[in-house]
């Protein structure tokens, strides 16, 4: 796949309104999806983000193409690479090959161009952006949101929050404290390994190791899903790496939170919300952030335009609409993740080794399924393997 020049415009941006019809705080998938579909629909929009871009993002970068049909424009220059081909392993061993028989192969993405390059799309829409401005504090007054900044200050009739685990914009709108889990994502330049997505179980517990190539190297990430958050994840990922016959010399290792969907919880208060990993939506079995993020943006925009335009349950809706058509699927991921990452060896055995779980994962990770759909055989295989006699 091609790939874009990352640099900022020289151009002088465009004069801001004085008061703007949504502020985006956050670049992000979440921000950038917000961003361009409410300049689709017409709406005045501002993304404050304190980085610059081009800016590294901690992320293996594994997205989901379904996430294409939610745009209306190309997605192939910021593709590294395509993957076709999975291999799950136990330990480095005994390993299980599939073929994604999905109507697309699994795009690789480095997140430095793959978010700049949603954000430009807004831009040629009319989105305006300010980049290397840091919120300093939000105010409501006057029917509209006074945002804070050491660039100045900025005013909007409605907020999204799309500033990620860490930042602090959901906690400034009075929202409660998101359990956030840490996760570590190991960066080696290309050597010789195979060009497929590996997955890995055992070396780390509660929760797995995930390789995913890209077109100048591999991003190998690892993360827990339950139980305490205590794992040493550098010396798990450096494990896999010796297994794997990596040189890693001049590996660079990266920690990062990761905000997984624990429960439904409200997503919307006075005309603000939350989107992405603010939200805490990232799935709770393989961590998959980026089509999540995507898909909130989206729906936050229609809500947000939908208000606007005097439906004063636009809102209130988007909370609805995410829970129904993102939580109550994450409700079995999390069923799912409780019981695989406590007895892994179990649910590699009765679950990854039969070609037809496989398959399904494989569909699943592709956005062709959902969790609903395979859950309950699911959980009856792995609870057949823990008690004997059932299943």
């Amino acid at each position: 796949m091609g790939s874009i020049s990352i640099h900022e415009s020289e151009s002088t941006p465009p004069t801001l309104e004085k008061i703007v019809d949504c502020i985006i705080v956050g670049s992000g998938p979440a921000g950038g999806s917000a961003a361009y579909h409410l300049a689709k629909l017409g709406r005045s929009v501002l993304v404050i983000d304190r980085e610059t871009f081009p800016r590294y993002k901690v992320c293996s970068g594994g997205v989901s193409p379904a996430v294409g049909a939610w745009f209306d424009f190309d997605f192939s220059p910021v593709i590294s690479k395509t993957v076709k081909q999975i291999r799950y392993t136990w330990k480095v061993g005994d390993p299980v090959d599939a073929t994604l028989n999905t109507t697309e192969p699994m795009w690789m993405v480095n997140r430095s161009e793959f978010d700049y390059y949603i954000i430009q799309q807004a831009q040629a829409l009319g989105a305006q952006v300010k980049t290397g401005t840091t919120v300093t504090g939000i105010e409501f007054k006057g029917d509209c949101w006074t945002v804070n900044t050491d660039q100045g200050m900025f005013q909007a009739k409605y907020l999204i929050a799309a500033d990620g685990a860490k930042g602090p914009m959901a906690k400034w709108l009075g929202f409660a404290d998101r359990s956030v889990r840490m996760g570590m994502v190991m960066e080696v330049p290309a050597q010789d390994m195979a060009a497929s997505a590996q997955f890995d179980f055992g070396i780390i517990k509660n929760g797995f190791i995930w390789s995913l190539p890209k077109a100048n190297g591999y991003s190998i990430g690892t993360g827990t899903f339950r139980g305490k958050d205590n794992e040493d994840l550098k010396e798990a990922l450096l494990q896999y790496a010796q297994l794997k016959g990596l040189n890693t010399t001049q590996a660079t290792f990266h920690s990062h939170p990761m905000c997984l969907w624990t429960e439904d919880q409200q997503l919307h208060t006075r005309h603000a919300l939350l989107a992405g990993e603010a939200a805490g939506l990232s799935d709770p079995f393989t961590a998959e952030g980026i089509r999540p993020a995507l898909f909130s943006g989206m729906k936050a925009a229609i809500a947000i335009d939908s208000a606007v335009s005097g439906n004063s349950g636009a809102l209130a809706n988007y909370t609805q609409v995410i829970q129904a058509e993102w939580g109550q699927d994450m409700v079995w991921a999390q069923k799912l993740a409780n019981i695989f990452y406590r007895v892994p060896g179990i649910g590699y055995k009765v679950g990854v080794k039969r070609q037809s779980a496989t398959d399904r994962l494989c569909k699943i990770m592709c956005g062709e399924l959902k969790y609903a759909d395979v859950a309950t055989r699911a959980l009856k295989k792995l609870s057949g393997g823990l008690i004997p006699g059932l299943g």
